[in-house]
């Protein structure tokens, strides 16, 4: 582990010296992840990307790519595009970037099953906003809008996020 790398604890994640209270998945901390087990997967996990929602908040980084009216994310296993950015319309089961609610307004995408993604190991691990204290997710690591915010701020190509296994 380095200074760098966002590491999950039971009390959070730490991170440069700090310790950011997280949301994880309803179906808790997971070896073996598959597609829709609600669970967040164990393992060291690159942080190899960023979006944002240009009409709600200024880019947090340079390299930060904004969020359109037509982006998803592909969560189809059946989809030759499964687990990766693509844009509406599109056939498959996807999941809207572009969201009503602010979970998505800013996202740190994970190299979790990615750029060649497995059928049904699963899709879409991100940290995001969270609902609200406590509140699970679907899989993805989820922080308290001002602390993602400062997370991407100080975020390095080095980056790693670390779920020790279980």
């Amino acid at each position: 582990m380095t200074p760098s790398d966002l590491v999950l604890t039971p009390r959070g994640v730490r991170f440069a010296g700090r310790m950011f209270p997280c949301s994880i998945g309803k179906g808790g901390l997971s070896n073996t992840k598959c597609e829709g087990d609600g669970a967040t997967p164990t393992g060291v996990h690159r942080i190899v990307g960023m979006l944002f929602r240009p009409d709600r908040i200024t880019a947090p980084t340079p390299w930060a790519i904004p969020i359109g009216p037509w982006d998803l994310w592909s969560d189809d296993s059946g989809d030759e595009r499964y687990n990766q950015f693509v844009n509406a319309p599109y056939p498959f089961s996807h999941e809207k970037l572009r969201r009503a609610d602010p979970l998505y307004d800013l996202v740190l995408l994970t190299d979790w099953n990615w750029p060649n993604a497995v059928p049904g190991k699963g899709s879409a691990i991100f940290l995001h906003q969270w609902r609200r204290p406590g509140y699970p997710t679907e899989g993805c690591v989820a922080f308290r809008r001002k602390h993602l915010h400062w997370i991407a701020g100080r975020i390095t190509p080095d980056t790693r996020l670390i779920i020790p296994a279980v």
